[in-house]
């Protein structure tokens, strides 16, 4: 037994934080009282690894301004002295770089079980939103912090990227010499970039997670069958098919933790470059303006929506193609926030919706990582064609979704979580 004078100065320092801040009514609302279902998988991993990747690239991105010159003249020497002269400083680097890759990676799966389940469905639509807000504000944390090695590819990647917004009529030109702080990418974009990516920006998704977690907490997790376990209580008004986030959950998440961290661990050690994709050769070159690299390409994070950019070769109502081209690819990311609304279907996992569903959602995974490949290569004429039957289908899915979700023909949900 433990020391009783101990325990009661412990409860009594407890009440003593209680008066004045809700510790323990927290713990028990958002972990210890809050019923989870009990039919968990898999799939259900992934939240947490996101949280986790988020505090990894956070605490490394401390580490490394730390010892980070955030000029043009400094900024590619600063990271080579990261590497090669700061006590550890080659470990932290690439925990942030590979961290970047594997944040993204464990986003798009925690997405794709979402479309899998129907997690978007009412009454979390606004989860989804918030989510979706927090893939958005990753993607612009992970571009402002591209450009921060100061390597070829960073330099000419965000080139191509920042150039796109000159496509816009009337107001194009200005926003991207706006956006760039100067005539050209220069030391002015490369500090503000930096100011972004480790103020802004991170305080953007923090809150953005924070409103997530309690969206989710007021309307409770959905599950593989999609169904609502509130509705079956027991006389103490609990959830029949629920059971407390701790310790169940907690502790099934750490299992996930340790075989993802050893995962981790082994590309940090062995693939830290992951054969050019995570880590670019030519972004182990100092930038320079005068000269181009081969190939320019994004991060393969990216790459689908560059494929739906490349694919768009033709004008359209008077829009050039590159406009054009701008357009789609931010029509892909914007598609994603109304899809609570496209979805007609009076189930919400994919266990019981029709073959059309299942058909559509496959198609949709094929095409978004033909995309993601199609993304890196240069552009040939074959590529082309692929990437815009591949665009056709990505966006089919989405468009025709209130149609083919009524049509279809469901499977009877049942009353209580399967398993």
């Amino acid at each position: 037994m433990g020391n009783p004078n101990k325990v009661k100065a412990e409860r009594g320092f407890m009440r003593w934080v209680d008066d004045r801040f809700p510790a323990t009514q927290m713990w028990q609302d958002h972990m210890a009282k809050y019923y989870a279902p009990k039919n968990f998988n898999f799939w259900y991993f992934f939240g947490s690894l996101a949280l986790l990747m988020l505090v990894n690239q956070i605490l490394t991105g401390v580490w490394l301004t730390m010892s980070y010159n955030p000029s043009a003249e400094g900024a590619f020497a600063s990271v080579e002295y990261i590497m090669r002269d700061v006590e550890w400083g080659w470990l932290i680097r690439y925990m942030h770089s590979t961290g970047a890759t594997a944040f993204f990676a464990v986003v798009y799966l925690h997405m794709f079980r979402g479309l899998l389940y129907g997690s978007y469905k009412a009454p979390r639509e606004l989860v989804w939103i918030f989510g979706m807000a927090i893939y958005l504000a990753l993607m612009a944390e992970a571009f402002m912090g591209y450009l921060l090695p100061w390597g070829q590819m960073s330099y000419w990647g965000a080139q191509v990227i920042i150039s796109l917004f000159s496509a816009i009529p009337v107001i194009g030109p200005d926003l991207t010499q706006w956006i760039r702080g100067d005539f050209l990418i220069s030391g002015i974009t490369l500090n503000r970039f930096f100011a972004l990516h480790v103020v802004a920006l991170p305080i953007v998704i923090l809150a953005l997670v924070v409103l997530h977690i309690i969206a989710l907490h007021e309307v409770g997790s959905n599950n593989p069958d999609g169904i609502d376990i509130k509705k079956k209580k027991d006389e103490s008004g609990k959830p029949l098919d629920g059971i407390p986030f701790h310790p169940y959950y907690t502790v099934k998440d750490l299992v996930g933790v340790a075989v993802f961290l050893f995962v981790f661990c082994v590309v940090i050690f062995y693939f830290p470059e992951g054969g050019g994709y995570f880590l670019e050769k030519p972004n182990f070159q100092p930038a320079d303006p005068l000269t181009t690299p081969d190939h320019i390409a994004p991060v393969w994070y990216f790459t689908p929506f560059y494929a739906i950019l490349r694919a768009i070769t033709f004008s359209l109502f008077g829009l050039d193609a590159k406009f054009l081209g701008v357009i789609f690819m931010g029509a892909a990311i914007a598609v994603l926030f109304v899809l609570p609304w496209l979805d007609r279907s009076p189930v919400r996992s994919m266990r019981y919706k029709g073959w059309m569903s299942k058909v559509m959602l496959t198609l949709f995974a094929i095409s978004f990582l033909i995309l993601g490949v199609l993304g890196v290569l240069p552009v040939t004429e074959g590529r082309t064609l692929l990437s815009q039957v591949c665009t056709v289908i990505y966006f089919a899915f989405f468009l025709l979704m209130p149609f083919y979700t009524r049509l279809e023909k469901t499977k009877p949900v049942p009353e209580r979580v399967t398993g």
